[in-house]
């Protein structure tokens, strides 16, 4: 059998040849790539020559090839398209790579030897790879002696079975939770496309004739807003945070409260107190407490803002508010105050507008890209396209790819994912990709967005173009490889964009008669930004607070309830307004529990500090304008985790971060 991972891909940019790759592929490939990687790292350590930079690190960058391009092809699949055959596979591959990233991390030869490796006549970039190369060693419990490893081996295959099991069960609850209705007149409020889409998902799930409505990843269902009938409203927001908790065989709660004491015992044995110390070790946040401190310092504020909104809803009801209320007559207000209808917005947001017209013109006008689809190069699933995109002097950039729409194969969410990093050393160019979850219309209908899926689609190909720009020489270092609590700081700039005026009256036109979104509309948009950042904020800060509570429980602790230890957390941290759920419950805390930002969830509004601070910058430095796309691209997008990330701000920015700004934009100055 011909395997399509044994050799680097021959299409442009070495995209994975999704057409030739078929699920029996993986596991031999999976298991050449073992093997192989092994092999080269035995090479290193059983070298007669003494470690030098090129026959150490040089070598172990290059090192592991063919397992990383299964992976990222695999575990791309494993969120974006997880059939049964691909959650299978999963449950035996990744404890399999949990042992083998051990085995790299854990052997003594390799470490010493790169401990020995002289830093004399090496360039920046090249003395930070061995720096970061020893300490992330070090983090993984290269110092350990064997019988602590052995424990280690232990807690990290447990781990990745145990995150795995939480992202299956997620998404088969995810799924089995979506509400059905038997008539349009249930779904009173919805738009007629979205009633059109809704009945599409209950035909395709086999329920033709009655209305499915999907849900999305965090705690507000977007249909929240709009849904006139309240009985309606309330089971939708019962679906949403009962996902997980409900007791069936998708429940989710034992995993999280496996892991987040797992994950206590490995940070003990590695010597931190709790998995949060651990975690935010070599963040940008300079210490736990700080974290913790930033947190709390927001967190009074905002749930003062979020009691001075719920008073304006009561008044607006007639009746106390409820959870299932909250978004609709925020709503209410927010169109009698600022008269403002998001969802009446949507006729102007068509799919195919708001990114060429808007993503895509946006990264012309800043940086000059441009982009050319590419249907002769296909991806995982008919619904992803591909883009080649270029500089303005008509190099190739690299790849982007888009996959748009929801479907039960897909999680929650929206994420970018890289399929090829950029590297100098391999001479290769970043192929990223964008996943979303937006309801498939009607057959022959347009795709219309909700203004909040416009943000997010500028939000994610922020992430994107952070590894489109890189330019770094090894691979560790390229794109949005950074510290979990930066990487979102670009993603959050490029929202920046979606009203400012050259861009919004570009893209955002009717789709039926072509008129532009007026522009009292847009100003009334921006006068009503505020409103709303109590909830918003408070529904944040839970979620924030929740991870860190989680993760701070010291080893050794039996958590016997963990919805009361839920309520006990936010009610600690004094985030427990009863309207104001968290965005996200532990039961469906995806980003904890299967997607890497354990103890990190602070690191959006982290990040948001430094990105308002930017916003300021664009603005007073004179907005969209090449120079300043550009210069934000060679002195921050461009450098990866080649130097500092802070650094790499102050050179961009030429001072600190001011926390100010931020303060203003959530209504809390």
């Amino acid at each position: 059998m011909s395997n399509p991972f044994l050799e680097p891909s021959g299409l442009d940019y070495q995209l994975p040849p999704f057409g030739a790759i078929r699920d029996e592929h993986y596991l031999p490939a999976f298991n050449a790539g073992f093997a192989e990687h092994l092999t080269e790292i035995h090479c290193i350590t059983d070298s007669a020559e003494a470690p030098s930079f090129e026959n150490t690190l040089i070598a172990l960058e290059r090192a592991g090839r063919t397992l990383d391009r299964v992976s990222r092809v695999f575990f791309s699949n494993s969120v974006s398209h997880a059939t049964e055959a691909i959650q299978a596979l999963e449950q035996q591959i990744a404890p399999r790579l949990a042992e083998h990233e051990d085995n790299i991390k854990l052997n003594r030869a390799l470490f010493e030897r790169l401990r020995q490796v002289p830093l004399d006549g090496l360039d920046d970039e090249s003395a930070r790879l061995v720096e970061e190369y020893i300490r992330s060693f070090i983090r993984a419990g290269a110092e350990l002696d064997d019988a602590a490893q052995s424990t280690l081996r232990e807690l990290n295959s447990k781990l990745s079975a145990l995150s795995t099991e939480f992202s299956q069960k997620l998404l088969k609850d995810t799924n089995a939770s979506a509400l059905l209705v038997d008539s349009a007149e249930e779904l009173d409020g919805l738009s007629a496309d979205a009633i059109s889409a809704a009945a599409s998902a209950a035909g395709d799930a086999g329920h033709e004739g009655r209305y499915l409505l999907t849900l999305i990843l965090p705690t507000a269902q977007p249909a929240l807003e709009l849904l006139t009938n309240r009985d309606v409203r309330r089971r939708l927001h019962e679906a949403s945070v009962n996902r997980g908790a409900r007791g069936n065989d998708a429940d989710t709660l034992a995993l999280a409260t496996e892991m987040a004491t797992v994950r206590a015992d490995r940070a003990a044995l590695l010597g931190f107190s709790t998995h949060a110390a651990a975690a935010t070790d070599n963040q940008t946040a300079p210490s736990l407490e700080a974290i913790l401190d930033r947190m709390r310092e927001l967190a009074a504020p905002a749930v003062r803002n979020a009691r001075a909104e719920a008073a304006e809803l009561e008044a607006e009801a007639g009746h106390p508010i409820e959870p299932w209320d909250w978004a609709y007559y925020a709503a209410k207000v927010r169109k009698a105050r600022f008269d403002v209808d998001l969802d009446a917005l949507r006729p102007y947001f068509e799919l195919e507008r708001v990114l060429q017209d808007g993503v895509f013109y946006a990264a012309h006008r800043l940086y000059g890209l441009t982009f050319t689809e590419r249907p002769d190069l296909v991806g995982y699933h008919p619904d992803v396209r591909v883009w080649e995109v270029f500089n303005e002097d008509g190099s190739g950039l690299g790849l982007f790819l888009g996959d748009y729409y929801t479907r039960d194969t897909k999680s929650g969410g929206a994420w970018m994912n890289s399929f090829v990093d950029q590297s100098r050393l391999e001479g290769t160019r970043a192929v990223v990709i964008n996943n979303l979850n937006i309801s498939r219309p009607g057959a022959g209908e347009p795709t219309l967005l909700s203004y909040d899926q416009v943000v997010t689609a500028f939000h994610e190909f922020g992430h994107a173009l952070h590894g489109l720009f890189s330019d770094v020489t090894y691979p560790l270092f390229a794109g949005t490889a950074v510290p979990r609590d930066f990487v979102e700081y670009p993603s959050q700039v490029n929202e920046m964009w979606i009203l400012w005026p050259e861009i919004v009256a570009n893209y955002a036109r009717h789709h039926e008669t072509g008129e532009p979104l007026p522009q009292d509309v847009i100003d009334r948009i921006h006068a009503a930004g505020a409103w709303g950042e109590g909830f918003e904020t408070t529904a944040y800060l839970g979620a924030a607070l929740l991870d860190l509570a989680w993760h701070s429980v010291p080893a050794g602790t039996v958590i016997e309830d963990p919805l009361a230890f839920e309520a006990s957390a936010l009610a600690d941290a004094r985030v427990d307004f009863a309207p104001v759920p968290p965005r996200y419950r532990t039961s469906y805390f995806k980003h904890i529990f299967a997607g890497g930002y354990a103890a990190s969830y602070y690191a959006y509004i982290w990040s948001e500090m430094l990105d308002a601070d930017t916003v300021e910058w664009f603005k007073s430095s004179g907005g969209l304008t090449r120079g300043n796309g550009d210069h934000f691209r060679r002195e921050l997008l461009s450098r990866g985790n080649s130097i500092d990330p802070l650094e790499a701000f102050r050179r961009f920015r030429g001072r600190d971060a001011d926390l100010h700004p931020l303060l203003v934009r959530r209504g809390l100055a």
